[in-house]
Order: C-alpha cells, then structure tokens, then sequence
C-alpha cells in the first residue's frame, strides 16, 4: 500500500509541475517583462555560486587525474590521462556535477525563499498591489536558472582541466602548455554542444521545481523546510532524468 500511495505521489507532482511548467510558458510570451529583476537574478544565481562551483570543479579535476593516472600509466598510456579527463569533464562529468551542486544550493534556495514569502502572505500582498507575483517571482528566477547553469557548466570545466593540469603539472612534469594542448587537441564540438545544450535544460528543471515547490508550500515553518528538501530531491532526479535522455539523444545523432 506505501508503494502505491508513493507512485501515486509522484505521478500527481509530475502532472502538476507539467502544469506550472505550462503556465510558465504562457505568462513567460505576455509582457511586461521584468528585466532588472531578471539581471538581479541572473547575479545572485549565476555570482553568488561562482565560489562553490569552482571549488568543486577543482577537486573533481584533481581526483579525476590522482584516480586515473596509476591505471593509466600501469597501461602505459600516461599520454593519454589529459584527453581522456578532458573529455570525461565536459562530456558528463563536468555539466552532471554542477547541475547537482546547483540543484543544492539554489533549487533549495528559491524554494525556501518562496516558500517564506507565501508563509508571510508577501505573495499575497503583491497580488493585492495589482503585481503578477508569478511574472515577477516565478519568470525571473527560471530564466535566470535556464541563462546562468551554462555559464557555470563552462566555468567549472575550466577550473576543473586546471586541477587536473596541475596534478599532472606536479606528478608527471607535463607544462601547462602540453597539457591543454593535448586535451584541445582531441576535444570537439560534438563533446561541447551537446554539454552546453543539456545545461540550459538542468537548469531550467532547477529552476521550475524550485520555484513550484515555493509557490505550492504549505503553511507554517515546517512547510519552508520541507519545501526545501523537496525542491532538491526532485530537482537532483529531474537533472538525471534529462541527461539519460540527452545521452540516448546524442547517440543517435552523433554516433559514427
């Protein structure tokens, strides 16, 4: 009976996210549009996670290449560690982890911060003083998600290539030079478009599941905290969903 009442959970947030979802694209093409709202947005979302995103991005590319080189050089393809971690990076490393790290910090962020302004009828009064709270909350935030997740996507897999280069600049003697030569040496437009595309939609699931879980909370303090979780558990299997089928998507496309 719990699986049944759990299925049946999900398929109901499903379907009403799909709605919030259409709804967003309906309010999205009516002006007017909220441009400095969206800037604002855009700098809080895409500057105020510069920090994480980069510290992160540089111990993935650092772990990548501790983990990487003993088997590599066992099989005598040490010259092979910077295009493979290149291409590990941004291929699907690089665009997952930060859509993660992104669905944490700001998927959960825009969630408690509706959530709170429900909580405090400030959604309410806005209503009340003839502003469309949803073009102005809602619209703003997603499309800052959907513009800034690429931006980070690109950010982090540049830091990520420099730890890595590093390790590689430490335990193998290999110039910075050498390095990114190698890796732009077989690195492609089919590895980046791919990446970048995906990204724009990661961030636009962590954008429309945070601010749903925001507008639709329940009363109460305890509603804003579970907003909260629940805005990153969705979001983060949303982020899974859409790259298993971008994956599929880009085999069938790019596939010799």
């Amino acid at each position: 009976m719990g699986l049944v009442k759990q299925l049946r959970y999900y398929f109901q947030e499903t379907g009403n996210i799909s709605l919030f979802a259409t709804r967003f694209f309906r309010e999205f093409l009516n002006p007017p549009y909220e441009f400095k709202e969206l800037l604002r947005q855009c700098y809080m979302i895409g500057n105020k996670s510069l920090g994480l995103v980069g510290a992160t991005g540089f111990i993935m590319g650092v772990v990548l290449t501790l983990q990487t080189r003993p088997t590599m050089i066992e099989f005598g393809a040490e010259s092979w560690i910077p295009s493979m971690v290149g291409i590990a990076i941004v291929r699907e490393i690089g665009p997952v982890l930060t859509a993660l790290i992104c669905s944490g910090k700001i998927g959960s962020g825009i969630g408690a911060e509706l959530a709170s302004m429900k909580v405090t009828e400030q959604i309410d009064a806005m209503e009340v003083s003839g502003t469309n709270p949803f073009k102005y909350l809602v619209i703003t935030r997603v499309m800052a998600c959907t513009f800034m997740l690429p931006v980070l996507v690109v950010y982090s897999d540049l830091i990520s290539l420099l730890g890595s280069a590093l390790v590689e600049l430490i335990k193998g003697d290999v110039s910075f030079t050498l390095y990114f030569n190698n890796v732009f040496t077989y690195l492609s437009f089919s590895d980046l478009n791919p990446s970048i595309i995906k990204s724009f939609f990661f961030g636009f699931a962590i954008g429309i599941v945070g601010c749903y879980k925001g507008f639709t909370s329940d009363k109460g303090t305890e509603g804003v905290g579970r907003t909260a979780n629940t805005a990153v558990v969705i979001s983060s299997m949303l982020v899974f969903v859409l790259d298993f089928i971008a994956v599929l998507i880009t085999d069938i496309f790019y596939s010799p």
